[in-house]
């Protein structure tokens, strides 16, 4: 697993377009030119500071969330029990699949914990079956049994 990134240093417009950017973002034609007018800056601008931002991994994702379900696919929490020594080397087979949405280290037995998305739920299956042949370790898929809604925004 990467080790923590030193802090990052914000400029005032970076924590606007941080700010800006988590919630209502405009369904247009021209999303990102609306954030940037209602920031007093160009698009491209915009665009130019955004992708700066993700290159330098002050930002990890920016991208919308969508209930999988509803266009046929699936979420599932999934664990694993990692030795120590290979958490490195299982973190970066298992963040290799484009069906791991995140993965995150926990103080537990089951130290590695991760989401997986696929566009069937029968994907699900196969992601799993495909780490476990990969790591040689056991999956531990834990689906969804109910939804809830929790917004979280960070004050940049």
């Amino acid at each position: 697993m990467a080790e923590r990134q030193a802090r990052a240093e914000l400029s005032e417009l970076d924590r606007r377009i941080i700010n800006a950017m988590q919630g209502g973002f405009p369904l247009t034609d021209t999303p990102y030119r609306d954030v940037a007018a209602g920031l007093g800056i160009s698009e491209d601008a915009l665009l130019v500071r955004l992708r700066e931002l993700l290159e330098t991994r002050v930002l990890t994702r920016f991208g919308p969330m969508y209930q999988i379900e509803r266009m046929g696919g699936k979420f599932v929490l999934a664990a694993m029990a990692v030795p120590e020594a290979r958490f490195d080397a299982v973190a970066e087979q298992v963040n290799a699949l484009p069906e791991v949405a995140h993965n995150y280290r926990r103080e537990h037995r089951f130290n590695m914990w991760f989401v997986l998305a696929t566009e069937t739920p029968e994907g699900i299956d196969a992601a799993v079956a495909r780490i476990e042949a990969d790591t040689g370790l056991p999956v531990y898929p834990f689906p969804k049994l109910r939804e809830y809604f929790v917004e979280m925004k960070l004050s940049a």
